[in-house]
Formats: C-alpha cells, sequence, structure tokens
C-alpha cells in the first residue's frame, strides 16, 4: 500500500479536538473531529480541519477551513439558531501578541455544511474609531451602530500623560488609537432557553498595541439567517 506520510516524512494528521452530538438534525448523535498536523517540538498546528462523522451511517464528512493553522484549535457543539439542532463552533489562536483569534460556526443540517460566522466577515463589519482628545479623554465610535463612548484615562501614570498632554490638559499633538479584530468569542446562552448567543472581545488599543484602555464587548444573536447586534458595551481597565 502506498503510504504517502511515510515517502514525504509528512506527519499524519492528528485528533485535535472533538465533541459528540447530533448536527445532522436525525437526532442520532454524531462525532465531530478537528484534525491537524502537528509541528514537531511546538504547540503550533497546521492544515486544521473539520471532520463529521454521521453518527447513523458513519459517513465521514471532511470541511477544510480558511484559515487552518494556529494554536489550541477546539470544537464546541450548540444550538445559536434555534433550531433545536447543534451547530459546530471552532476556535483557532493565533498566537500573535494582540490574542487575536479564528472563529467560524457551521450548521451541518442533512450532512451539509453551512457556514454560519465567519471572523473575517466580522472583523470587516465592525470597524471603530479611536481618537484622543483633550483633558485626559479618548473617544471611541462603533460604526456599525453609530454609538460613541468616551474613556477617561486621568488616572494612568503619569508619565504616559506627560508625553501626551501639556500641562494645561491639552493634546501635544492628535493621537489615533485603534480597535483589534476578535480577541475572543464566547457562547452563552443569556437567557436560559437553549439557544446559545455570542459574546465578542476586541481591545481598544491606544498608541500601540500594548497600550491597552479597554474592550468593546458585543453580543449577537441569531436573527433572519444572520448574527445581529443585540447588546455593546465598553469595559475599562483599572490603571
Amino acid at each position: 500500500m502506498y503510504n504517502y506520510y511515510a515517502r514525504t516524512n509528512i506527519n499524519p494528521p492528528n485528533v485535535v479536538s472533538f465533541a459528540r452530538g447530533d448536527v445532522t438534525g436525525d437526532r442520532v448523535p454524531d462525532n465531530v473531529y478537528l484534525t491537524g498536523i502537528m509541528t514537531p517540538a511546538s504547540p503550533f498546528i497546521q492544515n486544521i480541519t473539520l471532520l463529521v462523522q454521521d453518527g447513523r451511517s458513519g459517513e465521514l464528512t471532511s470541511v477544510p477551513l480558511r484559515e487552518n493553522a494556529g494554536y489550541n484549535p477546539t470544537v464546541f457543539l450548540g444550538d445559536f439558531t434555534g433550531n433545536g439542532v447543534d451547530d459546530i463552533f471552532i476556535s483557532i489562536a493565533t498566537g500573535g501578541s494582540g490574542g487575536i483569534m479564528y472563529h467560524y460556526i457551521y450548521s451541518f443540517v442533512d450532512n451539509t455544511a453551512q457556514l454560519l460566522f465567519d471572523f473575517n466577515v466580522y472583523n470587516e463589519q465592525y470597524q471603530y474609531e479611536v481618537t484622543y482628545q483633550d483633558y485626559y479623554k479618548v473617544e471611541v465610535v462603533s460604526m456599525i451602530n453609530n454609538k460613541k463612548y468616551i474613556i477617561d484615562i486621568s488616572t494612568k501614570d503619569i508619565e504616559y500623560l506627560n508625553e501626551i498632554y501639556d500641562e494645561n490638559g491639552k493634546l501635544k499633538s492628535p493621537i489615533t488609537g485603534f480597535v483589534n479584530p476578535l480577541s475572543g468569542l464566547y457562547p452563552v446562552d443569556f437567557d436560559l432557553n437553549k439557544r446559545y448567543e455570542l459574546l465578542a472581545y476586541q481591545k481598544i488599543a491606544g498608541r500601540y498595541n500594548a497600550d491597552s484602555l479597554g474592550f468593546v464587548l458585543n453580543t449577537l444573536a441569531w436573527l433572519d439567517n444572520r448574527f445581529v447586534l443585540q447588546n455593546q458595551y465598553v469595559a475599562i481597565l483599572g490603571y
């Protein structure tokens, strides 16, 4: 038998995460795997692939992921759409300093993969403007819902403030910050109805990524065949 992996010295795929539940809608539990190729002497995993085994027929279906390399890939099963069937929630850490995450949610009813949530689409839709203002304030504007938030940074370290403001509290020069892409997406059943919503975290940064000012927290719920914004909060860090 021809052994491709042996010939090319490539590690074969390993199961890196597993969950069991009815994702096809036939009320028979299915096996849901994430497989990937391990990197020697490293936690980095490549070629991460979704693999679903139908519990009734034993048939295997492979679903490639667009972003398929990273750290600590995990799979979680839960109903996000309210149809009574588990959906497949996938999380992959990028390992970057910003704590950026890859997230996908798939429906697999009738053994057909349908992408319900793509982190890239979310990051394109949820845009922000971060602008330093006089008197130790930072304005955060969420573009998708036209909401404005003001963060008071007056309790930050005096050396930090002196770099930015003069003795009268006026900006020495214009400064803009930024909001990172998704750094966490969590399934939460807020109203305890066995249908999960999403809680999304995005870090608010000042002059550079390590200059953390807080987080934008968005809650999303499935409505009219898409995830829509329910509530939005800004959480600040203790300085």
